[in-house]
């Protein structure tokens, strides 16, 4: 009986002389398992990420449009709001007993590609990301006055600021904006730390900033000689805002979370939307759900599209291997020799295919987080090997050497009718 060792540098032996068609074959299974792992993980580090975005608020109030539309724009600042709130509507839910707190925003303007959100020094009491955790400042402090600003992490990093610098926030959401405030730029006074949320991707103003800049954009177009009032003008003025876009909301007591919606949602002077975060983002994950079972599917057809042709390879090499098979039977190889030879065989270029895919899913998380990060503000799980990559990889070996199993039964008849002589 041949030693373990010896029969397995056989088999290594045997795939490094088909080494093109036997490379071939390992790049589909790497690009197959790669695909497989890559959504897999993109879609795990997804819901974690926008899980994580909020917490501790209990309702979010916005114009009535729908309840995945109102958190996309208030929470994760991507879209728009189909409307405003105003801000007497505004006083009125403040003023109700069983609110615990209130934090308006204010949305529409950005800088640089970065969006700008006007709110209150509430915001950074009250607001927390995932886990219960505040804002945390890793330099500077909340803005005081006009025209003072806090900018996010990602904001500070990508555009290399730091307390002290001016920002010139333009009109619209646009990376690129033909109409900006030049007249009125920003001081920014305070960088927070990183959160992996769309927090760490916004600048934030005070809502009086907001008015001030907008003086005379009633009509929603630039007014004639707008670029040149001086932000000095504004100075000891205090102004209300005429609307807002949404308020997030803290109560007395989440027992009565359900009766202030049914209020709000009911509210007589205007329409509007109350919605549970949790439940809206819930949601959103249901009406994603069928996507995301889509692209596991067709991942998972793919890995076994690229066994399959690791199947198909092994098949069409036993006519060229017939001698081989033989020789071997010749000096003393049994037929299970001859077999797991095969299995072991399918195990190296399938083991090689996942362990190489691996290395491929970090270079793809590497590259697509960034991306993911800028569209929607949310970080995803960085590389690194789980325990379900290492089941992934096992499956994968499992799977080929149980389709190699054909294979080499032909290989086990051929060798027993050949011996050394091979039909033509």
């Amino acid at each position: 009986m041949m030693q373990l060792s010896v029969f397995f540098l056989l088999a290594l032996r045997s795939v490094l002389n088909r080494r093109t068609t036997a490379a071939l074959t390992v790049i589909s299974i790497a690009l197959s398992v790669t695909l497989f792992l890559g959504v897999e993980k993109i879609r795990e580090g997804a819901q974690s990420g926008f899980a994580n975005t909020v917490s501790g608020t209990d309702l979010i109030v916005g114009a009535r449009s729908g309840a995945i539309n109102l958190l996309l724009y208030s929470v994760f600042r991507i879209g728009d709001a189909t409307n405003n709130v105003s801000w007497e509507t505004y006083e009125d839910i403040a003023k109700r007993p069983d609110v615990a707190w209130v934090v308006p925003i204010s949305l529409g303007d950005s800088h640089r590609g970065f969006r700008v959100m006007g709110t209150q020094s509430a915001y950074f009491d009250h607001y927390k990301t995932g886990d219960q955790q505040k804002l945390k400042f890793l330099d500077g402090t909340v803005f005081t006055t006009l025209f003072e600003a806090v900018i996010g992490a990602d904001v500070a990093q990508e555009l290399n600021y730091s307390v002290g610098d001016k920002i010139v926030v333009a009109h619209g959401i646009g990376a690129v904006s033909f109409v900006k405030h030049e007249a009125m730029p920003f001081t920014v006074v305070g960088v927070l730390a990183r959160t992996g949320t769309p927090v760490d991707r916004t600048i934030h103003v005070t809502l009086s900033s907001i008015e001030a800049i907008h003086q005379g954009w009633e009509g929603g177009a630039a007014p004639r000689g707008a670029g040149t009032t001086q932000a000095e003008s504004f100075t000891g003025l205090e102004l209300q805002p005429s609307s807002i876009t949404a308020v997030f909301l803290g109560l007395t007591s989440r027992i009565g979370v359900l009766k202030v919606q049914r209020d709000l949602n009911e509210y007589a002077a205007e329409p509007l939307l109350a919605i549970i975060p949790g439940v809206a983002l819930a949601q959103l994950w249901r009406v994603i759900g069928i996507v995301e079972i889509a692209l596991t599917a067709i991942s998972i057809f793919v890995v076994l599209t690229g066994l399959f042709a690791l199947m198909t390879n092994i098949l069409t090499s036993l006519n060229e291997r017939r001698r081989e098979m033989a020789i071997l039977r010749a000096i003393g190889a049994g037929v299970r020799h001859i077999f797991l030879l095969l299995v072991t065989e399918a195990a190296l270029l399938a083991g090689a295919g996942a362990v190489s895919a691996l290395a491929l899913v970090q270079l793809v998380l590497w590259g697509a987080a960034p991306l993911i990060v800028e569209a929607t503000g949310v970080s995803v799980a960085g590389p690194g090997i789980s325990l379900f990559d290492v089941v992934t990889v096992f499956v994968v070996v499992l799977i080929a050497c149980l389709l190699s199993f054909f294979p080499a039964w032909r290989a086990y008849r051929q060798s027993l009718a050949d011996g050394l002589t091979i039909k033509v």
